[in-house]
């Protein structure tokens, strides 16, 4: 019989309506009441009891310690993750950057409260404890289940506040449940694994700048003022800004910030093919172009800066891993 742990850390699936608001009050065995598995033994450990909108990058790191605890038990299948879904995507990432197994690790949650007379929640942990528990899940990294759907860690964002199909990726699912069984189609390629975050982690600054309708390089130069070691440029379309910003950017990145080019597009890549500003300027001024949404892209790379590489270095692992 598979046997999957579940890794309870809060979020609306775990949360409960007191005094006019929703927070997280329930541990793990309360959050699995009710979830009945057949041929799949479930045990369950509490790591963290908050909305994923409080969590930090110590609490992730933490939680990537005890998953890979957990997966490196031999008697142990898969591990399934509950997680507030305001930040999951960027858990997802860090999870799948550093899995160093076969075995899969799962991520799931909620968009209504446990005790709303339609939760979601018990579904979601339902078929993410199928996943996790399915052979043909092995070798997948870190995969989020929702609303059916199975996800890739790579790419997947949150596209709906409130809908129960919360989250996307431009590049498909790579399966779904129905009925309680698992159909898990392609494999989403993955770059070899890194190590598990070391306490810099914890401490490293990233920050994300968006790009708008007039804007210009002033948010830029207050992340560095901050302490900022990396900066991830959430670019307009394909990998543009507006005047000014690809002259500090250049300015930035010889200072030694690492600065890698997102878009704020919901799907795309980026195409640097414009001039006077856009992404051919800002791709010769030291950005890097990275494929990861810009909040993974920085989770990424906050991984990257925190393991001892050089500046240098990060650049040329961004290629890879973001």
């Amino acid at each position: 019989m598979p046997r999957v742990v579940v890794l309870a850390t809060g979020g609306t699936i775990s949360s409960r309506r007191a005094g006019g608001a929703v927070t997280a009050v329930d541990d793990a065995a309360t959050t699995l009441a009710g979830v009945a598995m057949d041929g799949v033994a479930v045990e369950h450990r509490d790591v963290l009891r908050i909305g994923s909108y409080r969590m930090t990058l110590a609490d992730a790191r933490a939680l990537a310690e005890e998953v890979e605890r957990q997966l490196h038990r031999v008697d142990v299948d898969g591990v399934v993750v509950t997680h507030g879904t305001d930040t999951m995507e960027e858990t997802a990432i860090l999870l799948d950057l550093v899995r160093d197994g076969a075995e899969p690790v799962v991520l799931t949650g909620a968009q209504r409260a446990a005790d709303a007379a339609d939760a979601d929640g018990p579904r979601n942990l339902r078929d993410a404890i199928t996943v996790a528990a399915d052979p043909a899940a092995r070798g997948r990294g870190a995969l989020v289940v929702f609303g059916g759907s199975v996800w890739a860690a790579r790419g997947v964002r949150k596209s709906h506040t409130v809908d129960l199909s919360a989250f996307t990726n431009p590049a498909g699912a790579v399966g779904g449940v129905h009925s309680g069984t698992a159909e898990l189609q392609r494999v989403s390629p993955r770059p070899a694994p890194l190590a598990l975050p070391t306490a810099d982690f914890d401490s490293v600054r990233v920050d994300v700048v968006t790009a708008y309708l007039g804007s210009d390089d002033v948010l830029l130069r207050a992340a560095v003022a901050a302490g900022a070691r990396g900066i991830v440029l959430a670019a307009l379309g394909t990998g543009n800004a507006p005047p000014g910003v690809a002259e500090s950017v250049a300015e930035i990145c010889r200072a030694g910030v690492v600065v890698a080019l997102s878009t704020r597009a919901a799907a795309g890549p980026i195409v640097p093919i414009y001039g006077a500003g856009g992404g051919v300027d800002l791709v010769a001024a030291g950005a890097v172009p990275v494929a990861l949404p810009a909040p993974q892209a920085r989770v990424a790379m906050a991984l990257l800066l925190s393991s001892q590489r050089t500046a240098a270095e990060v650049v040329a692992a961004l290629d890879v891993y973001a």
